[in-house]
């Protein structure tokens, strides 16, 4: 025997459909243009035991479905009891929704259904092609209903210019600037994967990187790099394109990349050396600079995960990298500089040395401390100048 409680209501029944209705498959059925088929939903009611114990109950859930209550519904009964002194009653047994006007308005969705069909209609006369991504993902439109002809129009727009030379910024559509290319880029690159040429877009590039994606210019590549040395030139510094500066440097012969601003500054004098800073993983983009292959190449970042993760990235492209003070003897000589990488990387290293990957584990391990981090510029200046002269040293 059932409880009134378990009986199924009114609202639960326009719940079960607005679930459906928020899936996109009622709308998108009716862009479609598929016919109409009644959906029917099993109710859940009363026993014919319940009709004896709980008359009064059943009463007032059957009245919950009288159908002048509710006119979009067609009201299927049953018949409950007519044995054992039990009088026959007719109950509700299913509904039914036998028209597309008579679900919308129970859904209460009348107005989100004739703005989908007024975008459509809009898109169909703008781009066809778009018209038919909108019938399949009508829920998408009507989330972004409120810019969706700008949207329609940047589509276009990208379709038919060519963009090899061009960055976002150089969009032109009234309404449109950088900003909404990046807060739509999201629907944007759906559209366009719908709508341009399959030689368009680059699959390999994520949707997140849209320039990439669909053959923008992408911001440039700078390096910033700083004369250890005597300057060939007038300039002791200077940040450059990556794709400008194709050849090494006069007169250079050691590069060191490093990764904090303060010590990429206050590093002091090697003959015949540059520095360039790397900002983090930055540094692979060192892969720009091929002559890089011809120097004495150290990275020196800071002893965590992240830092050996950066060297073995700057290591896949030039495996002659020699490490700089990343070392467990540096580390431990500098105890009470210790600090605390928050979040270790989940990143495997895999160009390190036996005994970098023997300290990295240590770090992942929490052998000396859970999360230990040694940043560099807490290494002490006459620690960095011993370091410079051994390297000097070895090159001389």
């Amino acid at each position: 025997m059932t409880t009134g409680a378990a009986w199924t209501r009114p609202g639960q029944v326009v719940e079960a459909l607005h679930r459906k209705w928020a899936s996109g498959q009622y709308l998108a059925s009716a862009a479609q243009g598929h016919d109409f088929e009644s959906i029917g939903v099993p109710l859940k009611g009363p026993a014919a035991a319940d009709v004896l114990r709980h008359y009064e109950h059943v009463l007032a859930w059957a009245q919950s479905w009288a159908p002048d209550r509710h006119p979009q519904l067609r009201i299927q009964t049953k018949t409950v009891g007519g044995r054992g002194g039990i009088p026959a009653n007719p109950v509700p047994e299913r509904v039914w929704v036998d028209t597309r006007e008579h679900l919308w308005s129970l859904l209460g969705v009348d107005a989100e259904v004739e703005l989908f069909h007024a975008l459509h209609e809009q898109t169909v006369q703008r781009d066809p092609v778009l018209a038919q991504w909108m019938r399949n993902q009508p829920m998408k439109v009507l989330r972004n209903a409120g810019h969706w002809p700008l949207l329609v129009e940047v589509a276009c727009w990208v379709r038919e210019h060519a963009t090899t030379a061009l960055y976002l910024r150089q969009i032109d559509v009234p309404g449109v600037d950088t900003k909404f290319i990046e807060s739509n880029k999201g629907i944007l690159s759906e559209l366009l994967d719908h709508s341009l040429p399959h030689d368009r877009i680059q699959t390999g590039a994520p949707r997140s990187d849209f320039a990439a994606r669909y053959g923008f210019r992408s911001k440039p590549v700078y390096i910033r790099l700083r004369h250890l040395g005597s300057p060939s030139g007038p300039f002791s510094e200077f940040t450059v394109r990556a794709t400008e500066l194709t050849s090494k440097p006069t007169g250079i012969r050691t590069v060191f990349v490093l990764e904090n601003e303060v010590t990429y500054l206050s590093l002091p004098p090697v003959p015949d050396a540059i520095a360039i800073l790397g900002s983090g993983y930055a540094a692979t983009q060192l892969r720009h600079l091929p002559w890089l292959d011809s120097v004495d190449l150290h990275y020196w970042g800071d002893i965590d995960t992240h830092g050996f993760a950066i060297l073995s990235q700057v290591r896949a492209s030039f495996p002659h990298t020699q490490s700089l003070l990343m070392d467990t003897a540096t580390l431990l000589a500098h105890q009470e500089h210790w600090g605390e990488e928050r979040s270790q990387t989940l990143e495997s290293p895999r160009h390190l040395s036996d005994a970098e990957a023997q300290l990295e584990q240590s770090l992942r391990d929490g052998t000396y401390r859970p999360h230990l981090r040694l940043e560099q510029e807490r290494i002490l200046i006459r620690t960095v100048v011993r370091a410079l002269d051994a390297v000097r040293n070895d090159d001389a």
